[in-house]
């Protein structure tokens, strides 16, 4: 092949991305006018005219740099990955590379291994296993693997670090399949505890129904925040995404409100494209936690995404620890009683374009974090501490 890459409109690159079994929401047009602190814009590769592939570049500044930026496609491109990958991203880093940045960031949407719910609860269960990777995989996906490969032979650097979650997006997530299934098949798949956890909230009479009061979700969420320590987006960073996605789609993102006798109890935010369905952002109250509105809303969003025809429905980022002893198991251990599975994709490459200041880049990244993280080591062990804890109540 000889691919050409050259910016695209929004219409184009949304119409691209409809003809798709599934693309990620942060590849679509709306996502970059929802990132407003960033320069995005929409690339496609073309086959002599024909357009075979697109991808929403975000354009990061960084301090001190001049005018060079990150050029970041998360979770992405969507692209044919199982062609030559030097015939697709070669032209990518040499029009990136005309238009000023020092470095590019992408994520393929590749799966690689894969773990059942049952191989997750055996594995927390065994003081021998610290780790999902310390499981054998249910399935090793052959295009993951081999990208991979082609990837670090190409000089694109690994950086999804060891722990799962970095300053990008997490390569480990936990997802439900919906291919085929039905309701029934999809709460038997539950846990006791969840499907208990249902039971209870229809019989506190929790109603759910889907709204457009971000003030009160975002009232929730902040409340949430408080409690369990992390900083919360602003209000109107909410709002900023639900107009441009809306826009782009009517049914592309929806707001889930749980209710307990006029009380909001918990609120989800559900992103939906083509096959796919995720679950990108949760608030619950403190108060009346006893009446479960958060297995609610999961419960809704995932029905509706099953009435939709999708594919997955992604709860998205976990870490993979499987250590019993780790305060962040709670957090797999929740989303485990779906009785989905546990993905590891690909993960976060990078290809420096200008080496120095890619190093540059990657001190100032290093300072960053470490000042973060030593900020959130209290916090998140605090957090997973009480995940866990409400996972067995």
């Amino acid at each position: 092949m000889n691919l050409s890459v050259r910016p695209i409109s929004a219409a184009e690159h949304l119409a691209f991305v409809e003809t798709q079994v599934s693309v990620s929401f942060l590849q679509t047009p709306a996502w970059g006018r929802v990132k407003t602190e960033w320069r995005s814009e929409s690339l496609g590769w073309f086959d002599g005219t024909r357009l075979v592939g697109a991808g929403l570049v975000l354009h990061r500044p960084v301090p001190r740099l001049e005018r060079m930026t990150l050029a970041y496609l998360a979770e992405g491109p969507a692209i044919d990955w199982s062609e030559d990958i030097n015939a697709w991203l070669d032209p990518l880093a040499a029009y990136l590379k005309k238009q000023g940045a020092f470095a590019i960031r992408l994520g393929p949407p590749l799966r690689t291994s894969v773990w059942t719910a049952a191989q997750v609860k055996e594995g927390i269960a065994d003081p021998g296993i610290k780790r999902l990777t310390d499981l054998p995989s249910r399935h090793n996906d052959a295009l993951g693997e081999r990208i991979t490969s082609r990837l670090r032979d190409a000089g694109w650097l690994p950086q999804s670090p060891e722990q799962g979650f970095g300053t990008g997006h997490p390569q480990f997530t936990f997802e439900l399949p919906l291919a085929g299934r039905t309701e029934d098949d999809l709460l038997q798949s539950m846990n006791q505890l969840w499907r208990r956890n249902l039971k209870k909230g229809a019989r506190e009479g929790v109603e759910v129904t889907i709204g457009e009061d971000l003030k009160a979700f975002h009232d929730l969420y902040v409340h949430t925040a408080e409690r369990d320590r992390f900083t919360p987006r602003p209000l109107h960073y909410f709002e900023t995404m639900f107009a441009a996605m809306t826009a782009e789609d009517p049914e592309r993102i929806k707001l889930y409100l749980a209710h307990h006798q006029g009380d909001l109890v918990a609120a989800t935010v559900l992103i939906r494209v083509g096959g796919q369905a995720w679950y990108v952002y949760g608030a619950s109250s403190t108060e009346k936690r006893e009446v479960r509105g958060s297995n609610a809303c999961q419960w809704a969003m995932i029905r509706d995404s099953l009435t939709a025809g999708c594919d997955v429905y992604s709860l998205r980022g976990i870490t993979p620890t499987l250590d019993a002893d780790d305060p962040h198991v709670g957090l797999i251990q929740f989303k485990v009683g779906t009785g989905g599975e546990a993905v590891r994709y690909v993960g976060e490459w990078d290809l420096p374009l200008r080496p120095l200041a890619y190093r540059a880049f990657s001190l100032y990244l290093k300072r960053r974090e470490e000042r973060r993280t030593r900020m959130r080591t209290t916090r998140n062990t605090n957090t997973a501490a009480r995940t866990a804890r409400h996972s067995t109540e």
